[in-house]
């Protein structure tokens, strides 16, 4: 080792330089292929942050000694730290989107005017809304604009609501309509006094999703209407099949009813009146009876002022003489009259009717059965159609279930038809190699082992074999070192070292080069001759 030391040592420079660079590259190869594999998979933990969300989840990042990358507004952690940030991230409540939410109204200042908390307000239901409507899917960034409309005692008719919502869909996700129905009837339910029709809905390009001009006005079905149509079909078909089932046997009939439903609500009030019934028999309300009469007195006494008078009245004397006097004047009735009214009841009918909305208007059933499954004597399965009475019974079964209306125009129709056994195709189980777990574990494995088999390759393929060219003992100092040690000589040597030490150098110098020291061998014989 020392021969080698020696001899490196006696290197030129540009050599030694040569030497120290290549040692400094292989450490270095080697040092950055232990970084590579001990470096860890970064994930994608949220994208397209705006710099408002991005700082702050940057921030509670650095809090967590999470470590980080953030490219182009993707912000990528370790690949095991992704769900733990992220619910740790959602429990601080980030990232927001840029949208403030009803956090607004948690720090009100004192002071402040109406005005400025029915702004705050607005904002704080847009944004929420806002928020609501991102978790949808297909859509990456929304904004909604509510118009709130203010009562006023000063007008008869007061205005609606409205409300306009932008939504940034993802690249090749539109929104069906069913999704579209959802988020108009989720603005119109959090809105107080805001109806369906009041809210526009447009995507980025700035298409009208919410309906056009020439359909706004024609009724449609919202997604409960349609939900109550499809369970009543639904139900209609399970009862089918499950009426003919102990019938035709099981997975032998298929059934599918389609129906149209009047969802218009109506009202009607009615009031009706008819003729009078007899007196006798109609009931009597009210009566009322009034008589009066009037009386006159004729003349008699003697002629005079006093017979001018009226008479006076009639008086009781407790001793009356038995006979009146003949100049009193008789008093006899001259006129009657009774009257008497009777109220009988009016006979009137007053009728309320409200027809519901769902009412069923048409139903048409197709019904689809297999052809009887005959097993003769040997075991052979055979199919045969199905009789006429066979057909009219199962027909006659439909229309019961159904509860079939001749008045309504339903349609019932029931095919006897073959079916044709599906071909089961058989999933091959997922071999070991290509499993998910199997490919992550030779991944990191060929990781480590492509590491490994580089570090080798620089190490014996290319620094060893430089190393033994740069520390190679030149021919003249191995000669000189071969003479020390063959002589004898006690004394220093040209290179200063003593007996043993040049005898050690020889030996390993004719281990390791060993044509050097034969030729070294030979031309001492050759000078000897």
């Amino acid at each position: 080792m020392s021969a080698r030391l020696q001899a490196v040592g006696q290197l030129p420079v540009q050599q030694k330089i040569s030497l120290i660079l290549v040692i400094a590259i292989a450490v270095a190869l080697a040092a950055g292929g232990w970084m590579w594999s001990s470096a860890p998979d970064y994930r994608v933990l949220h994208a397209n942050l705006g710099e408002r969300d991005g700082g702050a989840v940057i921030a509670a990042l650095q809090q967590m000694n999470v470590p980080y990358k953030f490219v182009g507004g993707t912000l990528m952690v370790p690949s095991s730290h992704v769900h733990e940030a992220r619910m740790r991230l959602a429990g601080q409540g980030l990232p927001k989107g840029g949208l403030a939410g009803f956090e607004l109204m948690e720090n009100q200042k004192l002071g402040s005017s109406q005005f400025l908390e029915q702004v705050n307000y607005q904002r704080a239901l847009e944004g929420e809304l806002a928020r609501s409507i991102q978790s949808v899917g297909a859509v990456q960034g929304a904004r909604v604009h509510l118009a709130l409309s203010k009562p006023s005692p000063f007008l008869r008719e007061q205005p609606k609501t409205s409300a306009s919502v932008l939504v940034n869909l993802h690249p090749g996700r539109p929104l069906e309509p069913m999704q579209v129905a959802a988020i108009t009837h989720l603005v119109s339910n959090s809105v107080p006094g805001l109806p369906v029709r009041n809210v526009t809905i447009v995507d980025q390009n700035g298409t009208l999703l919410s309906g056009d001009s020439e359909s706004a006005n024609k009724p449609a079905l919202d997604p409960g209407q349609l939900k109550y149509r499809h369970d009543l079909e639904q139900n209609y078909a399970q009862r089918i099949e499950a009426i003919l089932l102990p019938v035709v046997g099981p997975g032998n009939v298929r059934a599918q009813v389609a129906a149209e439903i009047d969802f218009t609500e109506t009202e009607q009030a009615e009031e009706i009146y008819k003729p009078n019934q007899k007196p006798e028999d109609a009931a009597v309300r009210s009566q009322q009876s009034s008589e009066s009469g009037s009386q006159t007195a004729q003349a008699g006494g003697v002629p005079g002022a006093l017979t001018n008078q009226a008479p006076a009245p009639a008086t009781a004397p407790v001793n009356a003489p038995a006979e009146a006097p003949a100049a009193a004047a008789a008093v006899v009735p001259s006129s009657t009259r009774r009257d008497t009214t009777v109220n009988y009841e009016v006979d009137k009918t007053i009728r309320h009717t409200r027809q519901a909305m769902g009412r069923i208007k048409k139903l048409s059933v197709a019904v689809v059965v297999n052809h009887n499954q005959i097993k003769d004597a040997k075991g052979t399965v055979s199919a045969r159609p199905l009789t006429e009475a066979q057909k009219k019974q199962i027909t006659e079964l439909v229309r019961s279930v159904v509860g079939y209306s001749e008045e309504r125009g339903d349609l019932v129709s029931v095919v006897n038809s073959a079916f044709k056994k599906p071909e089961i195709e058989e999933v091959a189980e997922l071999p070991l190699w290509k499993q998910p777990q199997t490919v992550e574990l030779v991944k990191d494995t060929g990781k480590h082992l492509l590491i490994g088999a580089l570090s080798l390759y620089l190490l014996l393929g290319i620094v060893r074999p430089m190393l033994r060219n740069l520390t190679r003992v030149p021919p003249l100092v191995a000669q000189e070192l071969l003479t020390e040690a063959a002589s004898g000589n006690q004394a220093a040597a040209s290179v200063g070292h003593g007996y043993d030490q040049s005898l050690q150098n020889a030996k390993q110098i004719a281990k390791q080069d060993p044509k050097m020291v034969a030729n070294v061998v030979k031309t001492w014989v050759g000078g000897n001759e």
